[in-house]
């Protein structure tokens, strides 16, 4: 029996166990290609089941470790549940694998409909409506992800602006090279920084890409792998980054809209008033987390522990962090 028949037996009998026999696996289908996190579209058969749901796995050679950033699917698939529990639209999880199905790490969830990919939610026709809804939609979604309660989710650590700060520039001045531009954002960010506020969950990584977005608006929020404890400001500047506006540049807010809309609908859904100001530094702060992650891509490729296309591509993109952090910079 080769490795595939094996995967393919042993979610058979999970996904007729949680459908008490009435579905079946019809296929399986692979949509990403991480090495360490998978997504599969399984197709299902039967009356009592819908006719596809997803499934998000680590095999067990590859689950997450400690030392990784990463919170590990099980805790993601918690904090789905909770965010579900106050209103944030997300997946429907299904159920969370355990050791003796022999499937690794992971969980089931129910298949939202929409749109990840940014181009098309920012240029297509279909999405104009969308795109008018969404900075008060994503305002509402992350004062509702800024309220739950992280109880019972030992992986979240917590990760300040210093915090990050100090590790990427610990981890920039590790590949050797000098970049100016770099150096100016880092002392910048040392002598500006805001006080911290008390640690909120933070999604970390809210933007378009991770959002399902349908032609009403925000449709669910996904990969919720790099949440942690931290302050609220950064997860709206996180979206404001001028590379997550995927060629919008003109829309601070990801591209579609302005970041007031969002900051007037977070407050109005019970998180802290904050004004465009008060974004400024983690917007710094976040290009400048981008531009030393192409960097480390890069870094990969050029070494030849990840030989592929997709990280020397990305790491061309350095240039283009200087370039926003210059204007940043500038306006400060």
């Amino acid at each position: 029996m080769s490795e595939l028949q094996d995967f393919e037996r042993r979610l058979s009998a999970v996904i007729e166990r949680i459908y008490n026999g009435s579905a079946k696996l019809a296929a399986a289908d692979r949509l990403s290609g991480g090495a360490s996190q998978e997504t599969w579209l399984l197709s299902l058969t039967g009356t009592d089941s819908p006719p596809d749901i997803i499934l998000r796995r680590s095999p067990a050679a590859t689950a997450t470790t400690p030392e990784s950033n990463a919170i590990g699917l099980s805790n993601e698939a918690q904090l789905i549940a909770k965010a579900a529990e106050v209103g944030v639209p997300v997946p429907k999880v299904l159920y969370v694998l355990e050791e003796c199905d022999g499937l690794g790490e992971g969980f089931f969830m129910s298949r939202v409909s929409g749109e990840t990919i940014a181009r098309r939610i920012l240029r297509d026709e279909r999405f104009g409506q969308a795109r008018a809804a969404l900075p008060g939609q994503c305002g509402t979604a992350l004062a509702g992800i800024h309220s739950i309660s992280p109880t019972g989710i030992e992986a979240l650590k917590v990760s300040g602006g210093l915090d990050q700060l100090k590790r990427y520039d610990e981890t920039y001045q590790t590949t050797g090279i000098r970049r100016p531009v770099f150096d100016l954002a880092v002392v910048w960010l040392q002598d500006n920084a805001p006080k911290p506020l008390p640690p909120v969950l933070v999604h970390g990584d809210f933007r378009l890409g991770n959002i399902m977005v349908d032609e009403t608006g925000l449709a669910s929020v996904l990969d919720w792998e790099l949440a942690h404890l931290g302050d609220p400001r950064e997860d709206i500047a996180w979206m404001c980054v001028n590379s997550w506006r995927f060629g919008q540049s003109e829309n601070r807010l990801g591209g579609f809209g302005d970041v007031e809309a969002l900051l007037s609908a977070y407050a109005e859904a019970g998180g802290a008033s904050f004004t465009p100001a008060d974004i400024d530094w983690w917007e710094i702060l976040g290009s400048l987390k981008w531009g030393i992650m192409c960097m480390m891509m890069y870094e990969s490729y050029r070494s030849g522990a990840a030989p592929n296309v997709e990280r020397a591509a990305i790491g061309r993109r350095v240039s283009e962090t200087e370039i926003d952090l210059m204007n940043l910079l500038e306006k400060q």
